[in-house]
């Protein structure tokens, strides 16, 4: 994600009600599957997470007594996990985690809630795969969790698939075949006014992922349909795939 991107799609306004926007991934039954899982991959090794944003991951996982560095491109997102306990001690460096190094290695990186779709091109997806092998220790492991592209289960001819509605929100993803190309839009109500939270990102199928794997020296090592560790099938609605370093 360039800093760019970071400013304009998670800057001040963003970042004020991230954490209210997506409530229900900071809910305890989402957390702690993804803590429990990243935490028994890092072993007592360091974790270095692509994409920290407000901490929903790096600071549960923290307590966990994991050591936790983080990447961002967003100052201002990085200004909310800062304000929260624990915030202060985790460190982050401020950049585009495709390209952006920090000292030392580490036994896992990861990269959760489909954030490797905000590198908006093949090129930047690719080079974030060589910046996790990068960070890695032999024997490492690189963690992605993305969604799977909802295609399948749209009419031939339509590109929109409406992801949420409810009294007082509306998300929907708008999809190009050619490009690749996703925008996520993200409508608030509210008595005052109608907010809108667009995001741009490119979608990946979980095959063009591992050749990403491939070419920066990963290999593919499991992949299940959740966090719970439930089998990938033919339409599971999302994935986490690990890739070791060998």
């Amino acid at each position: 994600m360039s800093e760019h991107y970071g400013a304009r799609f998670f800057g001040e306004r963003e970042a004020a009600v991230y954490d209210d926007l997506e409530a229900e991934m900071f809910d305890a039954a989402v957390v702690t599957p993804v803590v429990e899982t990243l935490a028994n991959l890092a072993g007592q090794g360091r974790a270095l997470e692509f994409g920290i944003g407000t901490g929903r991951i790096a600071l549960p996982l923290a307590e966990r007594g994991v050591r936790v560095q983080g990447i961002d491109a967003s100052e201002a997102m990085v200004a909310k996990l800062r304000a929260k306990p624990g915030g202060k001690e985790i460190d982050v460096t401020i950049g585009d985690f495709a390209t952006t190094r920090v000292d030392g290695r580490f036994s896992l990186v990861y990269l959760v809630f489909n954030t490797i779709f905000n590198l908006v091109t093949q090129e930047e997806q690719v080079a974030c795969f060589r910046n996790a092998a990068g960070h890695l220790d032999a024997g490492g492991c690189f963690v992605v969790e993305l969604g799977v592209p909802d295609l399948q289960r749209l009419p031939p001819g339509q590109n929109i698939s409406v992801i949420g509605v409810d009294a007082r929100a509306l998300s929907f993803d708008v999809y190009d075949v050619v490009t690749q190309r996703l925008t996520s839009h993200h409508f608030v109500m509210s008595e005052e006014r109608l907010s809108s939270y667009p995001v741009e990102g490119r979608y990946a199928w979980p095959s063009e992922l591992d050749l990403m794997g491939r070419l920066a020296g990963l290999s593919w090592r499991e992949r299940w349909g959740g966090w719970k560790q439930e089998p990938f099938a033919s339409l599971s609605r999302s994935h986490v795939s690990v890739y070791a370093k060998s």
